[in-house]
């Protein structure tokens, strides 16, 4: 999985302190967090991985949530460089899970709709590798933090929780879209068999009651020829 971020534009002058700047600001936009967020379709009776590689010792977060289809399950199992299953739910919905990686090398999470022959799934995955870098001019020093300093720290604080409360709002939203275009369409149907029915019990009784006056008995038929 590659990290994909947003450009950033910087605007310097050719000042020794300008480049100093630039050079700062670049260092830290380098040693910013890893992480990934998107969304795929699992098709039914099927297994999707993805991979990630990351560094001995670095501290990783995974988490996934299927949004919609069948029974909102999926099989997910993620390993390490060896092989080795260091995490694995079954028919899981949503589930988060933080590590320490103690090997270098590539990551493998797996996620398995095998069970499921007709339904497909979309699921949703974070994977954050590495700690969040520090805030410029804030978090670098030791010395006791300033008011101003400790209001930026709540304010940053509070701009992540609000970006996670609103990912996880449109997935619940995306959820419910999906039930309710599934319960419109099975109101479809049915009504359309009921539309159909009705149509097709007139038609019946239409041609109940022409019978009714178009038969004539073997008496009657005589006596009209007399």
């Amino acid at each position: 999985m590659v990290a994909t971020k947003s450009p950033t534009h910087i605007r310097y002058n050719s000042s020794p302190a300008g480049i100093l700047l630039v050079s700062t600001l670049l260092v830290a936009l380098m040693q910013c967090t890893s992480a990934v967020e998107f969304t795929f379709d699992l098709a039914d009776n099927a297994e999707d991985c993805f991979y990630e590689e990351i560094t001995r010792n670095t501290s990783a977060y995974f988490e996934f949530q299927v949004s919609a289809g069948g029974q909102l399950d999926v099989d997910v199992h993620l390993k390490d460089p060896q092989g080795k299953v260091i995490y694995k739910q079954e028919k899981a919905t949503f589930d988060s899970y933080q590590f320490v990686a103690e090997l270098t090398g590539v990551y493998t999470a797996c996620f398995g709709n095998q069970f499921s022959a007709f339904s497909h799934k979309i699921v949703y995955v974070d994977f954050q590798v590495g700690e969040e870098a520090a805030l410029p001019g804030v978090d670098e020093h030791a010395t006791v933090l300033t008011q101003m300093e400790t209001s930026s720290q709540a304010i940053h604080k509070g701009l992540n929780d609000i970006l996670d409360a609103q990912t996880h709002h449109r997935l619940r939203e995306a959820q419910g879209r999906k039930r309710a275009e599934d319960l419109n369409s099975r109101v479809m149907v049915w009504s359309s068999l009921e539309t159909a029915a009705v149509v097709l019990i007139g038609l019946v009784q239409i041609l109940v009651l022409r019978n009714f006056f178009t038969d004539r008995k073997p008496s009657q038929a005589h006596y009209g020829r007399l």
